[in-house]
């Protein structure tokens, strides 16, 4: 049966216990030509941790013997590079490291664990070394003195440092109020970590140290910690690595077919399985430039973890995950937490969930900080661009004037989107909770009244009050797609057979949650500035119209040419779907107008 690594990323143990390894091995040649101090970023559980023990198994002198065993089969098997098993490896992982506490009480955790990796190490090379290496409280002198011990060999040493600002991060993402300044104090004064660097960069001039590998997940760190002038080579964003820790959609065919000569897959079924993990799981892109041709052109990347987590569910139960977000990623909501605590973030968020609102940055960079997040000029662009390095945005193209064009990848990040902004708008839970019961009531019985009655008394008054300039039917669209995104039963806002225009909501049941008793639901919305309704030439105000009865409303002609584009788009949509879906679709359609902050009105569509 086909063995999926799900969350292993020891490539010694993946290869020699017959795990599947999707080989991207050929890469190791170029990233070997590009520099000696390398940094890789990607988001989480992308695969990085796998990729690095992969080239420590490749690089390191004692695996020697195992070179066949671990690599035949692979391409750099077949063409290896001349460092193949020449140096002594030595591995930091700072995501162990713990982030709580005092800068004093992280920065005693940080020595601990320097020493126990540098202990590791003494052992697992004790007889290529001509002598021991003496353990000293302060790790920066027991990595000298490793370093001393490995220039009396005739070896040298390759420093490899898994998620190297992890624990950092975990500080920095409060890096508002108090914890502010415990960032600061962790990579910026002459504290433990940023000293650490400059002994690995003063390593790497003649003292035993002639390569690093580090991978993180964003910049930010590594820029604060060297004030910018660190000697890495970000490798992050080079064509030749959009896919090295991602799966392109033609290798999880191959998957989903090996599980059908399995009998795990229902052969009729391959294209739906495969068709549900685009939607949910596709969509990433790490290339900011191809070469002769467009960003847009780029392939887009599957995470790693989710495609297991997903085929996984497969193998064992025969159905699809309920919850398409594996709960090994469910902590990215906490990335969103920190983006929206921002003056500029809650607006970003929204904008990014709207689809149709353009989120641009000159580029993502690596030479900027906690420093141009906070600062209001840059602020909003910064985010934008964290956004991309943790996962939550991806590089959708250029803009015609050069801008990186950023969108949501997929329909499991939207859902988080959905959920933070569902949180900033509903305080409390019991709120939270009326407005969940208010779209069951849409899914199960096709009532929409509920949910409008909703929207109207508790969102329309918190964007009246923030004043919110660009109100209109996508910011209409975006606080429905933040109370209905909650659940498990649908595809949201992802179907392509209707060519949708601007405004339309398409939730369509999802294939495996067909025999439930609920409604796929279609929604166009609209919506009705104050200032172009009149009656008998006079402008309504606010007052006039929360007065004025639904009847009267819908009556008023501004109301009404509304409606009946509304209604022609659904009927078009509606017949498109039809054709598509046929006896299996249970569509109910709506039109949904805004009419300022005040009132919403609602009609169904049968026909």
């Amino acid at each position: 049966m086909l063995k999926l690594p799900y969350a292993i990323r020891d490539f010694y143990a993946l290869i020699t216990e017959g795990y599947l390894y999707i080989d991207r091995t050929d890469h190791i040649s170029v990233m070997e030509n590009l520099g000696k101090e390398l940094l890789f970023l990607r988001p989480r559980r992308f695969g990085k941790s796998l990729w690095l023990s992969t080239l420590m198994n490749y690089y390191d002198v004692a695996k020697a013997d195992d070179f066949e065993r671990l690599f035949g089969h692979l391409a750099v098997g077949q063409n290896p590079t001349p460092l193949r098993n020449q140096y002594l490896v030595m591995k930091w992982d700072f995501s162990v490291i713990r982030s709580h506490g005092t800068i004093d009480q992280i920065e005693k955790n940080l020595h601990q664990r320097l020493n126990v990796w540098i202990s590791i190490f003494a052992d697992d090379y004790r007889h290529y070394l001509s002598s021991d290496i003496q353990i000293y409280p302060d790790a920066l002198a027991t990595f000298d003195a490793v370093l001393a011990a490995i220039n009396r060999s005739p070896y040298k040493l390759y420093l490899f440092i898994d998620e190297y600002d992890n624990f950092a991060n975990e500080v920095m993402m409060g890096a508002q109020g108090q914890n502010q300044k415990r960032y600061l104090d962790l990579v910026m004064g002459e504290g433990m970590f940023k000293t650490l660097f400059k002994n690995v960069k003063a390593a790497g001039s003649g003292a035993g140290l002639d390569r690093v590998f580090m991978t993180g997940v964003s910049p930010i760190v590594m820029n604060d910690v060297t004030s910018g002038a660190n000697v890495n080579e970000d490798v992050t964003w080079l064509p030749y690595f959009n896919d090295l820790c991602g799966f392109r959609e033609a290798e999880l065919r191959v998957l989903v077919e090996q599980m059908v000569d399995e009998g795990q897959v229902v052969e009729a079924k391959v294209e739906e399985v495969l068709e549900q993990m685009r939607i949910f799981y596709n969509g990433s892109r790490f290339i900011t430039h191809l070469p002769g041709g467009d960003v847009q052109d780029a392939p887009m990347v599957y995470n790693p973890t989710l495609a297991f987590y997903f085929l996984r569910n497969i193998q064992r139960f025969g159905e699809y995950p309920e919850n398409m977000l594996d709960t090994n990623l469910a902590p990215d909501y906490n990335k969103l937490v920190y983006i929206s605590g921002h003056p500029k973030g809650e607006e970003l968020l929204v904008d990014a969930l709207n689809e149709e609102t353009t989120v641009t940055v000159s580029d993502l960079g690596d030479r900027w900080g906690v420093k141009e997040i906070l600062d209001p000029d840059q602020q909003r662009e910064r985010l934008a661009a964290l956004l991309c390095y943790l996962g939550a945005l991806t590089v959708g193209g250029k803009t015609p004037d050069a801008e990186v064009r950023l969108e949501i990848p997929n329909l499991v990040m939207r859902k988080l989107y959905a959920e933070r902004l569902l949180n900033l708008t509903f305080r409390t839970a019991a709120e939270r909770d009326e407005g969940h019961e208010a779209a069951r009531l849409l899914f199960a019985q096709g009532e929409l009244e509920p949910l409008c009655a909703f929207v109207e008394k508790h969102l329309l008054a918190v964007y009246s009050n923030r004043d919110y300039l660009h109100f209109n039917e996508l910011t209409l669209k975006t606080l429905f797609i933040a109370l209905l995104h909650y659940n498990n039963l649908y595809i949201m806002d992802s179907e392509p057979a209707i060519q949708r225009r601007y405004g339309d909501l398409i939730m369509m049941i999802r294939p495996e949650m067909r025999h439930y008793s609920v409604f796929d639901l279609l929604l166009e919305f609209k919506h009705v500035p104050l200032k172009a309704l009149k009656v008998d030439e006079h402008q309504l105000t606010g007052q006039e119209v929360r007065e004025k009865s639904l009847a009267e409303l819908m009556s008023l002609s501004a109301v009404q040419k509304e409606l009946t584009g509304a209604k022609a788009q659904l009927r078009d949509y509606r017949q498109r779907l039809t054709q598509k879906y046929g006896r299996a679709l249970k569509l109910r359609t709506y039109t949904v107008v805004g009419i300022g902050f005040e009132r919403l009105i609602w009609e169904e569509v049968t026909q």
